[in-house]
């Protein structure tokens, strides 16, 4: 994927749906879409998730952004790339991953706590740094680690994030969100998850705006 900064066009929130089933991505990915969440990750570890990305990029084509979560193993980039998928997402440091993620073309997030971590993250080819678990890294924390990166570096804030995480969050320059449970958990009716994301859009919206 050529582009240094999938967020450009989009807003910068990603859906999380640990959990989800290859029968529930087209609904569930529709109302998200719908209400303005456009970047989808399925974690590797839900039920078939290769299945349920060919599903979301079969039925969205270029509406979306769809890509996997959880991706630990090389060869599971393959699997995304072959279903159509565009990101990889990691909730941790792997460089092997990353430069896989590279050499083929598609957005790699791999998941940083540290500034060693990110050095190697950005070193090896990472397009975003996935600051994972936010919760326990604190704003305060995120802001050091900032001031000793390169200025042009793409940060996700993820673990224990909702929305009434944004405003501190985005005092400190962060520049993007990925939201699980608080969005999506497996179970879930449709119309349920779509009030969840248009509460979210709108609150991230007022955000942006005040």
């Amino acid at each position: 994927m050529n582009n240094n900064n999938i967020f450009e066009s989009r807003r910068p929130l990603i859906a999380i749906l640990r959990g989800i089933t290859p029968l529930e991505a087209e609904s569930v990915s529709d109302v998200l879409i719908e209400a303005g969440i456009s970047i989808i990750e399925v974690p590797l570890n839900s039920p078939q998730p290769f299945e349920t990305i060919e599903r979301m990029v079969k039925f969205h084509g270029e509406h979306g952004i769809f890509g996997a979560g959880t991706v630990l193993k090389e060869h599971d980039v393959y699997r995304v790339q072959e279903v159509g998928g565009k990101i990889i997402v990691s909730p941790n440091l792997n460089t092997l991953v990353i430069k896989k993620t590279k050499e083929l073309n598609l957005y790699s997030i791999p998941g940083v706590f540290t500034a060693t971590e990110c050095f190697d993250a950005l070193d090896s080819g990472a397009d975003a740094l996935k600051f994972f678990p936010a919760s326990q890294l604190k704003e305060e924390n995120f802001r050091a680690l900032q001031a000793v990166l390169p200025e042009n570096t793409i940060s996700i804030a993820v673990g224990g994030i909702n929305e009434n995480s944004f405003p501190s969050w985005l005092q400190v320059n962060i520049h993007g969100f990925g939201l699980g449970s608080n969005l999506y958990k497996p179970g879930m009716l449709v119309e349920e998850v779509k009030s969840k994301a248009e509460n979210i859009v709108k609150f991230y919206d007022d955000c942006i705006r005040s």
